[in-house]
């Protein structure tokens, strides 16, 4: 870790984080109110992945869904409109539309290659993101002069680390330059996650082994023909899995690189003093 010790850090004329948890659970809140102090460059994994990676994808399937309205065909195809992504930090949703959900196309849901076709350009474009990270440090204290940074990742980096490998490159990369933290939740946590993606059910990005076994369960437990699948039924029975998939992931991944905080301390923290002191005490539990 680039911080050994508690003093380390503390002392540190430049701090460098980087956190990572399932979504909810603070990551944004902590790097939204660093950002705010004027003093932390925020580096969004998913923001970057939405306008460098997918930008265009994203962009060309609202085209394509105008497409099927003549007005705005004709619109279109003269250069009389454009169509664009408004894509922030705190509105990821022009990526989640993207992305999609597999099943019944009346209801919404995509074709299976589709879908999982979506998903591999997610996963190339969240890795390129992240190998992004050391760019982006240099850029914040060179070209604008943030004495310090953080990083911001979406929920799924644990779906392309392999957590058994300590020379796996996406993890060594980042932890060579940013102190890794993961914001553990409790199983009170995970139930309030359940609760709220159950009411608003997001896409999201999975391991494509994960991915195709989940599929495979589902339609054999329902008896259901792929183009028959609720989507949002599919996406809701997922995600519970995919919680108890990620967890002894980010475990790992904070085992090996880095330090772990809990959620109940992240929402006492309410400014950078009280973020560096908490950082602190998990690196002095930690030593």
């Amino acid at each position: 870790m680039i911080y050994t010790s508690a003093s380390d850090w503390r002392a540190a004329p430049q701090k460098r984080v980087l956190f990572f948890a399932m979504s909810g659970l603070g990551k944004t809140y902590l790097s939204s109110m660093l950002r705010q102090t004027g003093d932390w460059f925020h580096y969004s994994i998913d923001y970057r992945i939405g306008t460098r990676y997918m930008g265009e994808y994203i962009a060309d399937n609202a085209k394509r869904e105008a497409m099927k309205v003549p007005f705005l065909r004709d619109l279109l195809r003269s250069d009389s409109i454009y169509i664009g992504s408004n894509i922030s930090f705190n509105d990821l949703r022009p990526m989640s539309s993207y992305l999609g959900k597999p099943g019944d196309p009346a209801k919404g849901g995509l074709p299976w290659d589709e879908y999982t076709r979506r998903q591999d350009q997610f996963q190339r474009a969240e890795v390129a993101a992240l190998h992004d990270t050391g760019h982006f440090i240099t850029r914040s204290h060179d070209l604008y002069q943030y004495p310090h940074f953080v990083c911001d990742t979406g929920g799924s980096i644990c779906e392309w680390v392999d957590v058994t490998d300590p020379n796996d490159p996406i993890m060594t990369d980042l932890a060579s330059k940013t102190l890794m933290v993961w914001i553990e939740g409790t199983d009170a946590h995970t139930a309030e996650l359940i609760r709220r993606f159950d009411r608003e059910p997001k896409p999201m990005s999975y391991d494509p082994v994960f991915l195709l076994a989940t599929w495979t369960a589902y339609l054999a437990e329902f008896n259901a023909a792929p183009d028959d699948v609720d989507p949002d039924d599919f996406i809701r029975w997922a995600f519970a899995k995919a919680l108890a998939h990620r967890q002894p992931r980010y475990k790992a991944m904070a085992d090996r690189w880095g330090i772990t905080v809990a959620q109940d301390d992240v929402a006492q923290v309410k400014d950078a003093a009280g973020f560096i002191d908490m950082i602190a005490q998990a690196l002095e539990k930690r030593g």
